[in-house]
């Protein structure tokens, strides 16, 4: 090649790096859709074992916890099977750091039936609902309706495990239990329900904000329920227990008319 070609190759060299070219394929266009395709290589046993070695296994897919929980739920054919298959339920991790399984306390078939919210540190540690200084004060109020849980009251909470330093339940949480709550209703048989707190409103009527809820029949599965304070927002707010005995008076008239 000449001095004259060189440089002009040169120069047309710089002038494709300016557009942009990177690099030299070929020096003329191939047409890749006339090429022939490549037979291919008889498989093997051993390329056969190394491409499934390869490829990775689909995972299986998850239970539906909530799903789960409904099928054991609606085998349980009274309160005893009940109970097992809530501790048998694989798929709650609170299971895993709570101490008990708080299932209820009271007289099953009682005609009042009490809907907590979830185990605080002496129900985990004693297995049975409103035992602290709420369930004290659950006594007094019951007391004062001419109630007793060791004779006519039946009582459970959404969550039969203590939620990690007391804190609210995970909607998760409140779904995969919802339907132990309701098979648990349906088999402690009340004829009437009180719903304590904000989770257990959430459970059972779908909705919070117990102040504006509080005070007002709904239904819950047939039944007539009362959503009321919690004993433990009672201790911590007493200017709230003239709402919470209004709402007593209302239970107990009820109760007598049915």
């Amino acid at each position: 090649m000449d001095s004259v070609e060189y440089y002009s190759a040169l120069a047309a060299l710089a002038w494709q790096v300016e557009l942009g070219a990177t690099e030299a394929v070929l020096d003329a266009p191939v047409d890749r859709y006339a090429l022939a395709a490549k037979p291919a290589k008889p498989a093997t046993a051993g390329a056969a074992a190394a491409d499934a070695a390869a490829t990775p296994a689909l995972k299986p897919a998850e239970p539906d916890p909530v799903v789960e929980a409904r099928k054991a739920a609606q085998g349980a054919a009274d309160l005893a099977a009940l109970r097992q298959a809530l501790a048998d339920f694989p798929h709650c991790d609170l299971r895993h750091g709570a101490r008990n399984l708080v299932f209820s306390d009271g007289v099953a078939g009682a005609p009042l039936m009490i809907v907590g919210e979830a185990p605080g540190r002496d129900e985990d540690r004693q297995g049975k609902p409103f035992v602290g200084r709420a369930g004290q004060l659950l006594d007094r109020m019951l007391a004062a309706i001419a109630r007793d849980r060791a004779r006519d009251v039946y009582i459970t909470n959404v969550l039969p495990w203590r939620p990690p330093q007391n804190r609210d339940p995970r909607p998760d949480e409140i779904a995969m239990m919802q339907p132990f709550l309701q098979r648990h209703i349906e088999l402690a048989a009340p004829k009437l329900l009180i719903v304590m707190g904000n989770i257990s409103c959430q459970a059972l009527l779908g909705r919070r904000g117990i102040t504006r809820l509080r005070g007002n029949w709904e239904e819950v599965q047939g039944l007539p329920a009362m959503p009321m304070f919690h004993p433990a927002y009672l201790l911590r707010t007493p200017s709230a227990k003239r709402e919470a005995w209004a709402d007593l008076l209302q239970i107990r008239a009820k109760l007598e008319k049915t």
